[in-house]
């Protein structure tokens, strides 16, 4: 398998560990391919988009979502570290209001798998980070919208010793209560 498949406490997030060759002169991996992903988490999806963002240490970047046009995202970090994190956002979901989140490094070569239906959010953990993540959607900022990163009723256990940075946008999020949600 060129993946291992480490399932979160809520069933639709995945943390994918691909098959890393390497030796002194460093390393190969397949990053993505369809029909492995496919064979090993049993999704057949489809990506549209490739995003790349950097971020200094201490950024946090969501928690973000698209009310229509509803993005899966396929995350991974290819310089630094971040926390990344998922909220179900869906309201008929068991574990609506539950969040699942995973460690990305450089060095981990680890991906995670964020379905439509929730919300998305990292912290940057090293000086720098470099974020790819393919999308099953396009970006649509007249959906996109925001959940307050701090949402008591969340509750995501964030790395302790780091100020967040905030963008505007991400300082004005709501809470889960008020925020629009997924039925």
């Amino acid at each position: 398998m060129p993946y291992t498949v480490t399932p979160t406490h809520i069933p639709d997030v995945l943390i994918l560990e691909p098959k890393v060759f390497g030796d002194s002169r460093g390393f190969f991996f397949e990053s993505f391919n369809q029909q492995d992903f496919k064979q090993v988490t049993g999704l057949d999806v489809n990506f549209v988009q490739d995003n790349h963002s950097r971020s200094a240490k201490g950024v946090l970047r969501g928690l973000h979502y698209q009310l229509q046009q509803a993005q899966g995202k396929l995350v991974r970090v290819v310089r630094g570290a971040v926390f990344d994190v998922a909220v179900d956002i869906r309201k008929s979901s068991p574990t609506f209001g539950q969040w699942a989140g995973v460690e990305l490094t450089e060095d981990n070569h680890k991906q995670f798998w964020v379905p439509p239906g929730f919300a998305h959010g990292f912290v940057v953990l090293s000086d720098t980070a470099d974020f790819l993540y393919k999308t099953t959607d396009y970006y649509a900022p007249a959906h996109e919208r925001c959940i307050a990163w701090n949402d008591p009723a969340i509750g995501i256990t964030w790395p302790q010793g780091l100020t967040p940075q905030l963008s505007a946008k991400d300082q004005a999020g709501l809470t889960l209560a008020q925020a629009e949600a997924f039925d």
